[in-house]
């Protein structure tokens, strides 16, 4: 069997808050050795909320336990076709929930959102946001695909990351670094997402998966075939190693699939 995702689980929201803490800055440390900036992109859901809880806590004062906020880089994985302070903005969401309560002193990320002149022009948001991501990982003839530092997702109820869906067309997209959809099965109906080559291509590669209502799913993805092709299970399989699952107990109660015991 070859190398696998990494499955951690926790008995409450405390413990994997803090270990996602050092996950994220032992991520966020090997970038600024690496380049000098930290690349992180982020999805949306529950994630925002676990981040700033997790980010926003005292530091012990050491270089290993400090959060860079003026090196961060943030895209997002996916976002939705609305105006920036729209309740279904991805964008939204992070600054309600961590951007704005960031103190001073750990200054301020740069962030990278989409640009609300083409909301009605889906493709042409894609391609645009593309563009975003070429200027910062340099010309895309040069760089087959942006390298993030760390990329951070959810899994939706029906194995879907990102705005990659069960049996979409765009599980099979190689070529673009970002696609637009308009159907999406969840509302809003038109989005941008990465595509699955730019998610597994990240350094590292976090799911945090919380709550009995992820059970079924993540038993679905973790243990079963049929999981494997649900979007979070093709994840896991292009990424491997470099995936770390971060979970509660609740979510995966009756998963059999092995437990790491730490980072």
């Amino acid at each position: 069997m070859g190398k696998q995702a990494n499955l951690y689980t926790f008995a409450d929201d405390d413990t994997l808050t803090k270990t996602l803490r050092s996950f994220v800055l032992q991520c966020q440390n090997a970038g600024l050795e690496r380049h000098g900036a930290f690349k992180v992109a982020v999805s949306g859901g529950s994630l925002p909320n676990t981040l700033a809880e997790a980010l926003l806590a005292p530091s012990n004062g050491t270089a290993e336990d400090t959060v860079r906020f003026d090196k961060w880089e943030i895209f997002f994985a996916d976002e939705r076709a609305v105006p920036l302070d729209h309740d279904d903005s991805n964008y939204r969401l992070l600054k309600d929930e961590l951007i704005d309560k960031i103190p001073e002193d750990m200054g301020k990320p740069d962030v990278h959102t989409i640009d609300v002149q083409y909301l009605d022009d889906v493709q042409e948001m894609a391609d645009q946001y593309q563009e975003e991501l070429m200027r910062s990982f340099a010309a895309k003839d040069s760089v087959k695909l942006p390298i993030f530092d760390l990329i951070l997702l959810g899994c939706g109820p029906d194995g879907h990351t990102c705005s990659l869906f069960p049996n979409h067309e765009l599980l099979r997209e190689s070529d673009a670094w970002v696609a637009a959809i308009s159907d999406s099965p969840k509302p809003p109906a038109k989005r941008i997402t990465f595509t699955l080559p730019v998610v597994t291509h990240g350094i590292k590669i976090a799911f945090v998966a919380t709550g009995e209502g992820k059970k079924d799913i993540l038993k679905k993805i973790l243990d079963s075939d049929e999981g494997r092709s649900l979007p979070c299970g093709l994840v896991n399989e292009g990424g491997a190693e470099k995936v770390s699952w971060f979970t509660d107990s609740k979510a995966v109660q009756g998963v059999g699939y092995p437990r790491r015991g730490s980072l």
